[in-house]
């Protein structure tokens, strides 16, 4: 009867896990399928590498440089800003709090985390850019820099939890020997501690970037949405925004259309590449 019983919970396991491969294989096959057709009229290095995003031009001025370099910059500034707070949270969870304290904050961190993305637009909009319009004087908020800083918010969950799980179970292993010998909490920390969860900083890098370079309407709503080349005070546009902007407007069918899930697919394959090569530093570094 038990080996029933296993076999049945293999059997549902395994066609739950076929099932998600499936739908995955499923979106990944449609993009490509509606990628190919705007190929076979662009070129994928003028699409790439073309400077013009017009939709009403011709074939080639259908090109997209600029708002790749406005989705790795805006995430990328998000990173530098989430990631020594993220990392800092993490700290003080694993190591300085314990009991009340640390499960009202991990709280905090997990309502974070389930805050509607465009809530975090429209506070961004409503606050961030009117104070960079207005302590200091930039002709408009709206910019990388105000993208940066939403999805740094964005991110936090994500490296606080992968980091402070890793941290706690070095803390614990290594504390009563550190108390021990005498050695202090801060020396601990920056020399057993951080060496032993570079692993999981890494993997929460990968996380928060996949979040950033994804995120769709908070990003949307402040940094402008002019596919131009970006600036850290001036405005850019992202491939998911420019997805979610213009979907609606196009023909089916047309060049534009397929454009767009040209645009997809490349957000997929500058993903699928990031996460190779910190896949690669890894397990060739750490």
């Amino acid at each position: 009867m038990k080996r029933l019983e296993n076999s049945i919970f293999k059997g549902i396991v395994s066609f739950l896990t076929l099932f998600s491969v499936l739908i995955l294989s499923f979106i990944i096959f449609f993009i490509l399928k509606e990628s190919t057709v705007f190929f076979k009229e662009v070129s994928i290095t003028n699409f790439i590498f073309g400077k013009r995003w017009n939709p009403l031009g011709p074939a080639d001025k259908l090109a997209i440089f600029p708002i790749i370099l406005g989705t790795i910059y805006v995430s990328i500034i998000g990173i530098i800003i989430a990631l020594p707070i993220g990392i800092g949270n993490a700290i003080v969870l694993s190591s300085y709090t314990n009991g009340k304290v640390k499960r009202i904050i991990r709280s905090i961190v997990d309502v974070l985390a389930g805050i509607p993305s465009v809530i975090y637009g429209f506070i961004g909009l409503l606050v961030l850019v009117k104070f960079l319009e207005i302590k200091f004087e930039f002709p408009t908020g709206e910019s990388v820099l105000a993208g940066g800083i939403v999805l740094s918010i964005m991110m936090l969950p994500f490296i606080i939890s992968t980091c402070e799980e890793s941290m706690e179970k070095v803390y614990n292993e290594y504390s009563a020997y550190s108390n021990a010998l005498g050695v202090s909490k801060g020396y601990m920390i920056r020399n057993i501690v951080l060496p032993n969860s570079k692993r999981s900083i890494l993997a929460s890098i990968v996380l928060a970037l996949g979040r950033g370079m994804g995120e769709t309407m908070a990003v949307m709503m402040v940094i402008g949405n002019a596919p131009i080349m970006p600036k850290l005070l001036g405005k850019c546009q992202t491939i998911p925004s420019l997805i979610a902007l213009e979907m609606g407007m196009a023909e089916v069918g047309s060049l534009h259309y397929h454009g767009l899930y040209a645009s997809g697919f490349v957000l997929m394959m500058i993903l699928l590449i990031i996460n190779v090569i910190l896949y690669i530093i890894k397990r060739k570094l750490i």
